[in-house]
């Protein structure tokens, strides 16, 4: 059940005074309801015995009346007392002798006990009926304001941060002058009403530590949580709250703080592949200014090359127009990478062998193999379905983290063979990745310790991933000491498509 608005008065009470007056306050008023009671029954006594002189057949139904109306208006307590009275009265002004409590026939003590425990049954029946259409109101009251607080809780814009919506809408919807919402992710407390602001938001810290709740103090505070895990904590004034009200109340705070989080990570994904979009925008025309320049250069590098007698000359234009291939080489790799992360490609499949790709990567990436050899072990006759330009992409990758991270003039070994999928793998004998970095090194930006003392991004194997993923294929990392690294790219192979 909600509670009462808080006055100055209610926090008086909220002390040991308070207490006191609360515990004389409640039996007082039920002594005065009882005394009206008893009123009640004397004033009908002297009607039926003084004015209307009925018998004790009337008199006794009257009495049953009163006593149903007591129990259902007040309570058990003050019907019991009309009960008891009204026996009296019966016995004293309607049953031989008048005017005494003595009963001359025996069949009439019968009938005055039935009397009194149909009286005190009656209240017990009648009171019970009442306060069970009390709790069935308040259920109703309670489910009605937990809708309401959903309902403004799925509208709810968050504004300024979902917490304080949170309180806000909590106070609306329960009356409630003061309400407080701690969010441990953003660690921040949103206040409305700030009487107990300072005391209270080092409670509020310890409840979403712990995820116990704390009742000393004005207010009652209680861990939010999520999958059982404590994500915050809420503190509303005490009150005759259910321990069903509080916890649905949690709940749904928890759920409005889990809502705000995921309309806030939909939007960052979405401004980042808007941002990503942009930059292959951006990167393509660069892309396209480069290459016009780069392209010549590169002719009239091969002219140069053609026309020079001199071999030193000759040499000299040879390492220009190698430069100038590498540079056009990394120009379209990089776009295309960008491409790729912002989802902004299509697959292009076909019927290719692998010894082919294999070949044709090492071609492109001739120039920037910086005296490593590349030793192949790919079957003649093993074909996959795949983009050519895609797997190309993620061959170079590969090839370009084992000449990083590899000993220089090491060897680097292509390997491919057939199982339920073609595994193609890319081994160089550098440095292992420790255990634990190995499940994030396709993250993107995720960069090992070793790998953060090299030049790089952290996209290149994010990206063979996400080709990988494209193709319904997978990729996965084998690394120990002594045994080199090597990156399998797991690609369905020419059988397995309809």
């Amino acid at each position: 059940m909600a509670p009462r608005v808080r006055t100055a008065f209610d926090t008086v009470e909220s002390g040991p005074l308070g207490s006191c007056r609360k515990f004389v306050a409640r039996p007082l008023l039920s002594l005065v309801r009882s005394t009206a009671s008893i009123g009640i029954v004397l004033i009908v006594t002297a009607v039926c015995h003084l004015i209307l002189r009925v018998n004790p057949t009337t008199a006794a139904l009257t009495y049953v009346v009163v006593v149903l109306l007591a129990a259902s208006g007040w309570g058990v307590v003050e019907a019991t007392a009309a009960a008891v009275v009204a026996t009296l009265c019966l016995n004293a002004f309607f049953m031989p002798p008048v005017g005494t409590l003595a009963i001359a026939d025996p069949h009439n003590w019968v009938a005055l006990a039935a009397f009194l425990a149909t009286g005190i049954v009656a209240s017990q029946l009648s009171a019970r009926a009442r306060r069970q259409t009390i709790e069935a109101l308040d259920r109703q009251r309670d489910l009605e304001r937990l809708y309401a607080l959903s309902r403004a809780l799925l509208l709810s814009d968050g504004r300024p941060t979902m917490a304080a919506a949170i309180a806000r809408h909590v106070a609306d919807a329960f009356e409630c002058t003061s309400v407080a919402v701690f969010d441990q992710r953003a660690d921040g407390v949103s206040w409305l009403g700030s009487a107990h602001a300072p005391a209270l938001e080092q409670g509020l810290r310890e409840v979403a530590r712990h995820g116990a709740t704390l009742t000393d103090g004005p207010m009652l505070i209680v861990a939010i949580r999520l999958g059982g895990t404590p994500i915050g904590s809420l503190a509303i004034p005490k009150g005759d709250w259910s321990d069903t009200v509080v916890q649905s109340i949690a709940s749904l705070a928890a759920i409005g703080l889990e809502r705000a989080r995921g309309l806030e990570a939909a939007a960052r994904a979405e401004a980042a592949q808007e941002s990503g979009q942009l930059r292959a925008t951006i990167l393509d025309a660069l892309a396209h200014e480069f290459k016009t320049p780069l392209t010549s250069m590169k002719a009239a590098a091969a002219d140069l090359r053609a026309n020079i007698s001199d071999d030193r000359n000759r040499e000299l234009a040879a390492i220009i127009d190698e430069g100038l291939e590498r540079l056009q080489s990394l120009v379209t790799d990089a776009v295309s990478m960008v491409r790729v992360d912002a989802g902004d490609f299509s697959l292009r499949p076909g019927l290719h062998r692998v010894s082919d790709l294999v070949a044709r990567a090492l071609r492109q990436f001739e120039a920037r193999l910086d005296g490593h050899d590349v030793v192949t072990s790919v079957p003649d006759g093993l074909s996959v379905q795949a983009d050519r330009e895609l797997v190309g992409l993620a061959l170079r990758q590969l090839l370009d983290n084992a000449v990083k991270y590899s000993p220089p003039n090491s060897v680097i070994e292509i390997g491919a063979a057939r199982g339920d999928t073609v595994d193609i793998t890319v081994r160089n004998s550098g440095a292992p990745i420790p255990e634990h970095e190995q499940g994030r090194v396709f993250e993107r930006f995720y960069r090992g310790a070793q790998a953060r003392r090299l030049p790089g991004t952290g996209m290149g194997l994010a990206i063979v991933r996400q080709i990988a993923d494209a193709h319904h294929g997978a990729v996965r990392v084998r690394s120990a000491p002594g045994a080199g690294t090597e990156v399998v790219i797991s690609l369905p192979w020419e059988g397995d498509r309809t």
